[in-house]
């Protein structure tokens, strides 16, 4: 009968080894997968988008007002263009992002730069029915042709609060 190499394993030992090392990671990965599900299910749902046709009828509950620019000169020796002002729910849905339009033209009248901002957040809360709140929008890349003028704003997405 032969006797086995010093160090070596019989392939009983080997198999079995083996199997304990597959059932771990299967193990793991099942685990991980579970996680994974149980964890993008508690992930909450974004608020959904408002259909064009409802939130064009509701812009006429959100009024802007207040609305002032300052221009100062960054360190760096940039001009950063800070654009303050309030909105105001005047509707009864309370309304978690509001995404405005800035439209900024050159002394010609051709747009020089469009920039879609929001100014109601959903991690700031819900602007609630008759509620005003502020809002401050900074702008460090205008062209040297803007013409100084306050921006057209537009809004241009509504999502409602669940």
């Amino acid at each position: 009968m032969a006797h086995p190499l010093p160090g070596s394993r019989p392939a009983d030992e080997r198999g079995s080894a083996l199997f304990a090392v597959a059932l771990v990671v299967a193990i793991i990965v099942v685990a991980g997968g579970a996680i994974y599900l149980f964890l993008a299910r508690r992930a909450a749902a974004p608020p959904p988008a408002a259909s064009a046709q409802e939130a064009r009828a509701y812009v006429k509950h959100l009024a802007l007002s207040e609305v002032n620019m300052k221009a100062t000169e960054s360190y760096l020796q940039s001009q950063l263009v800070e654009i303050t002002g309030k909105i105001t729910n005047k509707g009864e849905r309370m309304v978690a992002l509001i995404e405005i339009n800035c439209i900024f033209y050159d002394p010609y009248g051709q747009v020089i730069l469009r920039e879609k901002v929001p100014i109601v957040r959903p991690r700031g809360g819900p602007l609630k029915p008759g509620e005003t709140r502020a809002f401050r929008l900074p702008f460090d890349n205008l062209a040297q042709s803007w013409n100084q003028s306050l921006p057209q704003m537009v809004i241009a997405q509504i999502q409602f609060a669940q």
